[in-house]
C-alpha cells in the first residue's frame, strides 16, 4: 500500500511511532500502547497492518523500524501537525496548551490548498508552539530541566510530552516554550525556576519532560525515561 493511502488510525500509529523515534525511545509495541494509552492487543493488530502495508519491520526481539516509506509518511504527518499547531496558535489565536488535540482533528481531513494557505500564513516560524521542529530533521538537542543543578541559566527550548493536561499543567505553573530563565531549586522531589515573570515550580517527573538548553549544562540524556510511565499524573500522552 503507499503512503497515500494510509488509513487515519494507521497515520495515527505512525505521527506516535515517529514520537518514540524522535524522542529516542526504544520503539517497541509496548511503548506504544503506554504512549496512545491503549491495550497491547489493539497497538498489536494496528502494527500487524503496518507491517503488511510496508510502513514498518518488527524484528524477533519486538522492536520496531519505520521502513524508507513509512518515515517519510510519519515525518509527512508529524510536520504537518505541528505547522498546523503553529497555525493555530499564531493566526487563529488558540492557545499553545490547547491546541495539540484541535491540531489532531485537522490534520487527517485538511486539502492540500488549505494546508498551503496555512504554510504561507505561518511564514518563517520553524518550530510548533510547543518547540518542536516542523521540519523534523532540524531538531535541535536539549537536556531534562530535571538534571539541571540551581543556578543554571536555562532557556526552554520544548516540551517533550504533548499531552493536553500536562500543557495545562506547565502553562498553570508558569513554563512556557521559549521562556529564558534561572533554576532556583532542584531537591529531586520539584525544581523551580525564576523567570521574568516570578517562580515557576514544577515536580521533579514533568521537569523530565521539558528540555532546555543550560549554562552549565548537565551532560546530554534523554529527556524522557525509557520506560515511559502510564499516567496522566505523571507524563499522560
Amino acid at each position: 500500500m503507499s503512503s497515500e493511502h494510509a488509513t487515519a488510525a494507521e497515520q495515527e500509529y505512525l505521527e506516535s511511532l515517529f514520537w518514540l523515534f524522535e524522542a529516542q525511545l526504544p520503539m517497541t509495541g509496548a511503548n506504544l500502547a503506554r504512549a496512545m494509552q491503549l491495550s497491547a492487543p489493539t497497538v498489536h493488530e494496528m502494527l500487524v497492518r503496518l507491517e503488511r502495508d510496508g510502513y514498518i519491520t518488527r524484528s524477533s526481539s519486538r522492536g520496531i523500524a519505520f521502513t524508507d516509506a513509512g518515515r517519510a509518511h510519519a515525518e509527512e504527518i508529524v510536520g504537518r501537525h505541528r505547522m498546523i499547531e503553529r497555525f493555530l496558535t499564531d493566526v487563529v489565536g488558540v492557545p499553545w496548551d490547547d491546541v495539540h488535540e484541535e491540531a489532531e482533528k485537522l490534520e487527517y481531513a485538511m486539502t492540500p490548498r488549505l494546508e498551503a494557505y496555512m504554510r504561507s500564513a505561518i511564514g518563517s516560524a520553524t518550530t510548533c508552539p510547543h518547540g518542536h521542529p516542523i521540519r523534523v530533521g532540524e531538531r535541535i538537542e536539549g537536556v531534562p530541566l530535571a538534571d539541571c543543578a540551581a543556578g543554571a541559566k536555562v532557556r526552554i527550548l520544548r516540551l517533550e510530552n504533548e499531552a493536553e493536561d500536562l500543557l495545562h499543567y506547565l502553562r498553570t505553573a508558569g513554563i512556557e516554550p521559549g521562556m529564558p530563565g534561572v533554576v532556583e531549586g532542584n531537591d529531586g522531589e520539584r525544581v523551580s525556576v525564576r523567570t521574568g515573570g516570578g517562580v515557576a515550580e514544577i515536580t521533579h517527573s514533568v521537569a523530565e519532560t521539558v528540555s532546555v538548553i543550560a549554562d552549565p549544562s548537565p551532560p546530554p540524556r534523554i529527556a524522557l525515561p525509557e520506560q515511559l510511565v502510564l499516567g496522566r499524573e505523571r507524563y499522560g500522552r
